[in-house]
């Protein structure tokens, strides 16, 4: 097959084969009919992104590499940070934003076991996670409901004097109050984590500058899961501008280990053998002085082989969310008796990743999600709804110990009870976006709700 051919005509053959291959067999869709699955969230990608992938492949480098540099310039241009670090899923990149704020290398700032870091239980459970497995101890504040995020009129309520960091999410999309959330942070000496993972591409206003979500912290982080607001199948990243807190993240990502030199490369630095570090002897090897006790969290070239093609539609992904967003909320107005509709933060450009409804008192979640998910629309929760409702913390629970509450989490437990939302995401046609308002609807107009 490959007879007469260069290396480089050969590569060029297998890759046009496979964007043949993509078109006729990966992007060809057949008509929506009603009552046909539809999933809250998909892939959106076309021959692009598996050329890219069997680019990848030929080379065979598979650990980081070219496209793992290419994709980390990408994203840190298109959020406008510095530093931008690939990792192997959004829960690595919060454990490795966590673990950041641990490091020696902060001194008194450092985060240490029994210090408190001030989140929500209404959430993903790995924001919370990474903090209780070192011995940090979560302190849960309530949320707000039509927006689902942190209720910043306790944050005061919150603080104490081990109190050392607030960590939580922009909820499907829809930033926080970062204007209150970032002054009370500023003004207590708190590091700032802003959980990105659900919210990539949305935008917040403050002081009359717009910037990207997951900027205005000390650390952002990013999920690319399938469903998220762009994929490379599993992959994450965690972003800053602190140069400092750039060189704590590479660290324990790469193993805890102290060189800055990537993989494959020695002596970067020029210092490989001639440093003295801790007690070794002097003169040793560089790459194999650790200064953290740190992880391997990287991905491979082929995962941001996908990412590097998905990053260049992503601006297409985020105006199609809004469009969907918008044109579902506008089909299910009058139904305020039934349901409450999400609203979007004060000074906030959500991208959106999901469609927040709330039953009122009198109706049945689960009548209606039933209903919903029986006429083909597939419905999730909002993720843990009460995270400290869950076996995970049934020994907590018991002893009283591990984590604190500020008040009584009142709409976290309503959420857990009434609320659930369905997808906006870019695949997502008019006509699809039209049927699921008519399901829903429907399911308001019956007595099932009631």
């Amino acid at each position: 097959m490959f007879e007469n051919m260069t290396e480089q005509q050969a590569r060029e053959q297998i890759l046009q084969t496979v964007a043949d291959y993509c078109k006729r067999y990966h992007n060809v869709k057949a008509p929506f009919e009603a009552g046909q699955r539809i999933p809250y969230a998909s892939r959106v990608y076309d021959e692009k992104e598996m050329v890219n992938l069997v680019d990848s492949a030929l080379e065979f480098w598979l650990t980081a590499g070219r496209y793992t540099d290419k994709f980390e310039h990408d994203l840190a241009a298109y959020l406008g940070v510095k530093y931008c670090s690939l990792v192997n899923s959004g829960s690595s990149a919060n454990l490795l934003a966590f673990m950041t704020l641990t490091s020696p290398l902060l001194g008194e700032k450092a985060v240490k076991p029994g210090d408190e870091i001030i989140t929500v239980a209404c959430g993903f459970p790995t924001t919370v996670t990474p903090a209780i497995q070192f011995g940090a101890v979560p302190v849960f504040v309530d949320v707000t409901i039509p927006q689902y995020n942190i209720d910043v009129t306790m944050l005061e309520q919150a603080l104490s004097d081990k109190t050392k960091a607030v960590m939580i999410a922009h909820t499907l999309g829809n930033p926080f109050n970062l204007a209150v959330v970032k002054t009370f942070c500023d003004q207590h000496g708190l590091w700032l984590v802003e959980d990105n993972c659900d919210a990539l591409g949305s935008r917040y206003t403050l002081d009359g500058k717009i910037q990207f979500t997951g900027t205005f912290g000390d650390i952002g982080t990013s999920s690319f899961y399938p469903p998220h607001h762009m994929t490379m199948g599993e992959g994450g990243a965690v972003y800053t501008n602190n140069a400092l807190l750039n060189k704590i993240i590479r660290s324990f990502r790469d193993w805890g280990r102290d060189c800055i030199c990537p993989s494959g490369c020695d002596n970067k630095c020029g210092h490989r053998f001639d440093r003295q570090y801790g007690e070794l002897p002097l003169g040793y090897d560089h790459k194999y002085v650790y200064s953290h006790f740190g992880y391997n969290l990287k991905a491979t070239d082929l995962q941001a082989a996908v990412g590097c093609a998905q990053i260049e539609k992503f601006p297409q992904f985020v105006e199609r969310r809004k469009h969907n967003f918008t044109r579902l909320k506008d089909a299910l107005q009058g139904l305020d008796d039934k349901l409450i509709l999400p609203k979007a933060c004060p000074n906030s450009d959500p991208s959106w990743f999901g469609f927040l409804l709330t039953c009122r008192e009198g109706v049945d979640r689960n009548a209606v999600v039933e209903y919903v998910e029986a006429h083909g629309v597939q419905t999730r929760m909002l993720f843990a709804g009460n995270l400290t409702k869950h076996p995970c913390f049934d020994e907590m629970r018991k002893t009283g110990k591990g984590y604190r509450a500020v008040g009584n989490l009142e709409n976290t437990d309503r959420i857990m009870t009434n609320t659930f939302w369905v997808g906006v995401y870019p695949g997502m046609t008019d006509e699809v976006i039209d049927y699921m308002a008519s399901i829903i609807r429907k399911a308001a107009e019956k007595d099932v709700l009631t």
